[in-house]
C-alpha cells in the first residue's frame, strides 16, 4: 500500500535538551509539501558534529532530530519536484545548493543561503516542521535530520546518486569524507610534491590524508594525541605520524624542526580546537603556506593570535563540506567510489543497527571508532 500523501509513523532518535540523553521513540512524519522530498533512510553515519548537538556546544533548537550523513531512497515527492522521483537512491545534503543565491552562482562559493547550519532555526523553508512527537513539533537539523527512519528535506538538499552504491559506505560522502577529501583537493588545492600536516586523525582527518595523497603530496604528516590512529593514517596515505604528547615544545615548533625550519606547504586543522587552529597556521610556511580550518568549533569559541602569523604571507582558509558544491559534486564522488578511485573501507570501523545509536555515540566519545554507521 502506498504511503504517499499520508503521515508515516516511524522510529527516530530525539535530543530533548542539551546534555540530555538521545531517546529512540515513535514519531510522526508529515507528507512533503511543494518542492519537498520524503526519504526512507537506509544508512546514516555518526559524526562528531552530531555529538556537539547532544552536548550543547553547537547551538540548536530543542527538541531536535540530529543526523546529517546518510543515504536514502525517495518515498514520495511534493508538487513541483523534478530532480528526483520515488525509488531514486539519494544523499540528503546538509549543505544545500539552491543554484540561485550569490554563493551558489559564484564558482568558488558553496555556503548556500538556504543552509540552516548557521541559522539553526531547525525548520523547513516555510517555518514549520514535518516531525511531531505526541502532537508537538520536533526540530530538524542541518536541512536533513537523518537519525530517523523517514525524513523530509527540500529538493535543494537532495543529490541523486548511482543506485548501485552501497548505503553503508556512500553515506560518508554526505559529510565526513567529502569534508576532508574536498578540503585537500578543492579548498587547499594541494599540489603534487608538496608537504602537508593534518591535525586530528579521526574520520574527517583521515579523509584529508586521502585527499592529500590523491593530489600528489609527497610528505603527509599526521598529528594526533593518541597513537592508536597512526596505523590507520599510514594505511590511507600518511608518510609519518607524531603525537604532541611526546614533546615538551609546542607541536608547531616540532613541525618546523621536521621541515628544516621551513614549515609545511599545507596544514589542516580537523579537531575543532582554537588552540590547534593557531598551531596549524603557525606550522605552515610563513611566506606561502596555506592552512585550512576543517574542524567545526564550538559556537561560543573565540581566539587571539599574533597578526604576524598572517602578515608574512600565510593564507588561512575555512572549509565547509570541503568547499564542494553539494548537488554537483556529491554524485561525482559517489561515481568515483563505484569506480574504485578511493576506498572508504578503512574509515568504517563499526556498523550497528539503528536501535544501538547510543552505543555508537559511546564508541565515538571513547575514541574506539573511526566512523560508526547505523543501518536501518
Amino acid at each position: 500500500m502506498s504511503t504517499a500523501g499520508k503521515v508515516i509513523k516511524c522510529k527516530a532518535a530525539i535530543v530533548f535538551e542539551a546534555k540530555g540523553p538521545l531517546k529512540v521513540v515513535e514519531i510522526e512524519v508529515a507528507p512533503p509539501k511543494a518542492h519537498e522530498v520524503r526519504i526512507k533512510i537506509l544508512a546514516t553515519g555518526i559524526c562528531r558534529t552530531d555529538d556537539h548537538v547532544l552536548n550543547g556546544t553547537i547551538k540548536v533548537n530543542y527538541p531536535v532530530i540530529p543526523g546529517h550523513e546518510a543515504v536514502g531512497a525517495v518515498e514520495s515527492i511534493g508538487e513541483g519536484v523534478t530532480c528526483v522521483k520515488p525509488g531514486d537512491k539519494i544523499i540528503p545534503l546538509c549543505l544545500p545548493q539552491c543554484g540561485k543565491c550569490r554563493p551558489c552562482k559564484n564558482p568558488e562559493g558553496n555556503l548556500c543561503e538556504q543552509s540552516d547550519f548557521f541559522k539553526n532555526t531547525g525548520l523547513m523553508y516555510d517555518g514549520t516542521s514535518r516531525f511531531s512527537y505526541k502532537g508537538k513539533p520536533i526540530h530538524h537539523f542541518a536541512n536533513t535530520s537523518t537519525f530517523t527512519e523517514y525524513t523530509v528535506v527540500h529538493e535543494d538538499s537532495v543529490a541523486k546518486i548511482d543506485p548501485a552504491a552501497p548505503p553503508e559506505k556512500a553515506c560518508l560522502i554526505g559529510c565526513g569524507f567529502s569534508t576532508g577529501y574536498g578540503a585537500a583537493t578543492k579548498t587547499a588545492k594541494v599540489t603534487p610534491g608538496s608537504s602537508c600536516a593534518v591535525f586530528g586523525l579521526g574520520g574527517v582527518g583521515l579523509a584529508v590524508v586521502m585527499g592529500c595523497k590523491a593530489a600528489g603530496a609527497s610528505r603527509i604528516i599526521g598529528i594526533n594525541r593518541s597513537k592508536e590512529k597512526f596505523p590507520k593514517a599510514k594505511e590511507v596515505g600518511a608518510t609519518e605520524c607524531v603525537s604532541p604528547l611526546d614533546f615538551k615544545k609546542p607541536i608547531q615548533e616540532v613541525l618546523l624542526d621536521m621541515t628544516d625550519g621551513e614549515g609545511v606547504d599545507y596544514s589542516f586543522e580537523v579537531v575543532g580546537s582554537t588552540e590547534t587552529m593557531i598551531a596549524a597556521l603557525a606550522s605552515c610556511n610563513m611566506n606561502y603556506g596555506t592552512s585550512v580550518v576543517v574542524g567545526a568549533p564550538p559556537s561560543a569559541s573565540e581566539m587571539t593570535l599574533s597578526p604576524t602569523l598572517i602578515f608574512t604571507g600565510r593564507t588561512w582558509k575555512g572549509s565547509v563540506l570541503g568547499g564542494l558544491k553539494s548537488k554537483d559534486d556529491v554524485p561525482v564522488l559517489v561515481s568515483e567510489l563505484m569506480a574504485k578511485k578511493f576506498n572508504l573501507d578503512p574509515l568504517i570501523t563499526h556498523v550497528l543497527p539503528f536501535d544501538k545509536i547510543n552505543e555508537g555515540f559511546e564508541l565515538l566519545r571513547n575514541g574506539k571508532c573511526i566512523r560508526t554507521v547505523l543501518k536501518m
